[in-house]
């Protein structure tokens, strides 16, 4: 069986970085709460892959969805998510995510559209228990991206298996409309 997903700064040091493409998703978790963000990167066509202090820089295009799980208790819902704290902060109005609301009253926020990144991105080190992980671009790799959302929205952010469930189909949906293929 093909491996499916590897830890992205493994996969470099093992030279298991594809240059024809992949799907990496970054968690970037915020201390005591349940407030998250998790970027989900797509490329293609690497010209090259550097490491740095701050992370790994991919020299080619990507398509870029973000994800946003806002807590019920979070105190500054009103304040679109571009004007937040860099913290909390990614960059779209609430016009343009489609919002998920679970019962018990959490919010998950997915990019409508994906974002071009033009020429290079960089993926930060993960530091205490954010992560990023490499999706190898297979046949199944939507499912499998679906499934870990699953998974991490239960897990991590405290959403219920029914509605990690749901909220993962617009990640789905949202990297269905990727262009970078």
């Amino acid at each position: 069986m093909a491996e499916k997903a590897i830890d992205l700064f493994q996969a470099y040091s093992q030279n298991k970085l594809p240059k024809e493409g992949g799907y990496i998703v970054s968690s970037f978790f915020m201390p005591s709460t349940t407030y998250a963000k998790y970027e989900i990167v797509a490329y293609n066509g690497v010209k090259s892959i550097y490491l740095s202090d701050e992370g790994l820089t991919f020299q080619t295009d990507g398509n870029k969805l973000f994800v946003l799980v806002e807590p019920p208790t979070y105190s500054r819902k009103f304040v679109e998510p571009v004007s937040r704290s860099s913290e909390e902060q990614i960059p779209h109005r609430f016009n343009e995510l489609e919002i998920y609301t679970s019962k018990n009253q959490a919010k998950v926020m997915v990019s409508k559209r994906p974002i071009m990144a033009y020429s290079a991105f960089t993926i930060l080190k993960p530091t205490g228990n954010n992560f990023s992980f490499l999706f190898y671009n297979l046949p199944d790799v939507l499912d499998t991206i679906e499934f870990f959302f699953t998974q991490t929205l239960n897990k991590d952010t405290g959403l219920s298996q029914s509605d990690a469930k749901k909220a993962s189909k617009f990640v789905r949906e949202g990297l269905m409309r990727f262009t970078i293929w």
